[in-house]
C-alpha cells in the first residue's frame, strides 16, 4: 500500500479536487497549500509575504546569494527550505496526499510513494475555471491558466531542477479531461491500495 500519494497539476486540471478526493477515500491527510501557513510558523516568517512569494522563484538571484546562510537567503529562498523541511515532516508520518510544493521531488527517495500529476486539454480547463471564476472574462483566465502554469515550471526547474509535467518524475500521468475527475479519483486509489 502507498502510505504518500503527491499530485502535480496543471492549473485548472482539477488536481486539488482530485487529490482532496483520494485522501477522503483512503482516509489519509490531504495538505496543500497551509504547508506554506507550516513553513512560516516554523521559520518565524511573516504568512502574508510567504504567500507573495508562494511558488515563484527569486528574481535577482545570484551566485553570492548562494553562499548566504538560511537566514541571510531571500524571503522565497527561506520559505523553499522551510516547506522541504515541512514536506519531510509530513512525508516520514505517511499516510497522507500532498498537491503541489514540488512535493514528488521533495519525497523522491520516500518509500511507499506514489507521484501523479494532473492535466487536462485547455479548454477543459478554461470551462471548469469559469465556474470558479465566474466575473472573470475568457481571456483573462487562459491569461492566468498559463501564467501559473509557466510560474509553476519555472519554480519546479529552479528548486529541483526537473521539468513540471514531463513524465519522467512521476509514476503516473493523468488527463483528467479525458478520464474524468471520478476516473483520475478512481485510479490513484486503486493503485495506492493494490501496489
Amino acid at each position: 500500500m502507498k502510505r504518500i500519494i503527491t499530485i502535480s497539476r496543471e492549473f485548472g486540471a482539477s488536481g486539488g479536487t482530485i487529490g482532496h478526493e483520494v485522501a477522503r477515500r483512503l482516509g489519509y491527510e490531504y495538505y496543500d497549500k497551509e504547508i506554506i501557513l507550516q513553513a512560516a510558523r516554523m521559520s518565524n516568517l511573516d504568512i502574508d509575504s510567504l504567500q507573495r512569494w508562494d511558488e515563484k522563484i527569486p528574481i535577482n538571484f545570484g551566485f553570492a546569494q548562494s553562499l548566504f546562510d538560511f537566514y541571510n537567503k531571500p524571503l522565497n529562498e527561506k520559505l523553499f527550505e522551510a516547506q522541504k523541511k515541512v514536506i519531510r515532516d509530513i512525508g516520514e508520518k505517511g499516510n497522507c496526499v500532498i498537491v503541489g510544493r514540488n512535493a514528488n521531488s521533495i519525497l523522491k527517495e520516500y518509500d511507499s510513494t506514489l507521484h501523479i500529476f494532473i492535466h487536462a486539454h485547455d479548454y477543459w480547463r478554461l470551462m471548469h475555471l469559469k465556474e470558479k471564476m465566474p466575473d472573470e472574462t475568457e481571456a483573462k483566465i487562459i491569461e492566468r491558466m498559463h501564467s501559473v502554469d509557466r510560474m509553476r515550471k519555472k519554480y519546479c526547474a529552479y528548486y529541483t531542477d526537473t521539468v513540471f509535467g514531463m513524465a519522467d518524475y512521476y509514476d503516473l500521468c493523468l488527463n483528467s479531461s479525458s478520464l474524468g475527475v471520478q476516473k483520475c479519483i478512481d485510479l490513484i486509489c486503486d493503485l495506492a491500495e493494490n501496489n
